[in-house]
């Protein structure tokens, strides 16, 4: 075993996490995580706007 069969065992177990990830992240189980990640930054300025308003009245 040389150097190339290193290299080339090295590249395919690479490419099979690569693919392996890929298939994780797109899952459609991961959807609604996702999509609430998403929104948490929208609904932190919401809070936050809100917050304001409240202390702008009181």
């Amino acid at each position: 075993m040389d150097i190339n069969d290193f290299r080339g065992i090295m590249t395919l177990i690479t490419m099979l996490l690569f693919i392996g990830i890929c298939i994780g992240v797109y899952s459609k189980k991961r959807k609604k995580t996702y999509d609430e990640a998403a929104r948490m930054v929208l609904d932190e300025e919401q809070s936050i706007e809100s917050a304001k308003h409240v202390e702008s009245k009181g």
